[in-house]
This record gives C-alpha cells, structure tokens and sequence, in this order.
C-alpha cells in the first residue's frame, strides 16, 4: 500500500537565503553561493518564510526515498555555503618518499613506489588543496566537489598487483569534517 504523501521541511537559518526557480534552488551564505537543478525528480518544492519543504503525492518506492535524497541535498548546501567542508588526507609510505604537487586543475602524486612517471588525480570543481608536509588539505563549499576530489587523489595511489597488506604506501582519507580554516 503507498503513502498518500512523503513529505520533509527543512528550516532555513537566519544567515543564509534561499531562492527557487521552478525546481532549481540556490542558496547563498557567508562563504559563497550554490545552485542545483532537481527538475529530473519527480517530488515537488516549496519554499515558504523560513522552511523549505520537499514531498511528493502517492509516490512509489524510489520518488519516496528521492524526498530524502533531496533534503539532504539541500542541508548539504545550507552548511556548505554556511560553514564549508574540509576533507584531510594522510601521505603514508615505507621507502619512496612521495611528494605532491598541486597544478591547475590537477595533483601531481611524484615518486608513488618509485615509479618514474607522476599519478595524476584530477581536482572537482571549485575546490581548495593545500599540500602540509605529509597531510594534504581539501576545502570547498560543495560537498560533491571535496568529496570527490578526496576520492580521486586517494584512487591515484591505488597499489595494483602487489600485496596490500605489505605495501601500504598511499593517500589516505583520515578526517572529514564540517567549517573551513581560513
């Protein structure tokens, strides 16, 4: 039997504004703005004073965990532009010492087990990376973007055809955590 509704409000903190536009939303804050397009789901938005509510009407199964899904995905835009994300990697290796280097749109991971060629991982987005001696720092107001950034330096380093319980050399995620340090 289906729900006649599947419904969530979100209440919208005094220092952050919020607009929509058909179903596309955009949230502005003290650290930046953030926009984002849900009009492939087939829920319903409503934005009234202060509250942001997503529901849909006799939904099926997966329209009634989209609610869900949305929701979080506009909280995840509210604490972005309020407070930021920041994602904390871990350089760890045994006998190459491995330096990283950020440039352009791209982190150079150089001497990865001794190999002559650098491992590339490419940065998402308008994201922030600072290199401190063995950690590797990721902050942005998008959490896709930090995340997925953090993921691919970590994919980079994956060790191929030896045994991972002895070689351990890589990137590694250790914290990830919400605000940003300026």
């Amino acid at each position: 039997m289906r729900a006649v509704e599947v419904s969530k409000t979100l209440q919208i903190p005094e220092d952050v504004e919020v607009t929509l536009e058909g179903k596309k939303v955009t949230v502005k804050g003290v650290k930046g703005t953030l926009t984002r397009d849900f009009s492939y789901a087939p829920i319903k938005l409503e934005l009234n004073d202060k509250t942001i509510r997503v529901w849909a009407e006799w939904p099926r199964k997966k329209e009634a965990a989209l609610v869900g899904t949305i929701y979080s995905h506009i909280q995840n835009m509210i604490t972005g532009v309020r407070k930021g994300f920041t994602y904390k990697l871990k350089i760890v290796f045994s006998h190459f010492p491995i330096s990283v280097k950020v440039k352009d749109k791209e982190v150079l991971i150089e001497n990865f087990t001794g190999e002559r060629n650098p491992r590339k991982a490419k940065i998402i987005g308008d994201v922030k990376i600072k290199v401190q001696s063995e950690d590797i720092i990721i902050q942005g107001i998008n959490l896709e973007d930090v995340s997925q950034t953090a993921a691919n330096i970590e994919q980079a380093t994956k060790v191929k055809n030896k045994d991972p319980r002895v070689f351990l050399d890589g990137i590694y995620v250790y914290e990830r955590s919400e605000g940003m340090e300026e």
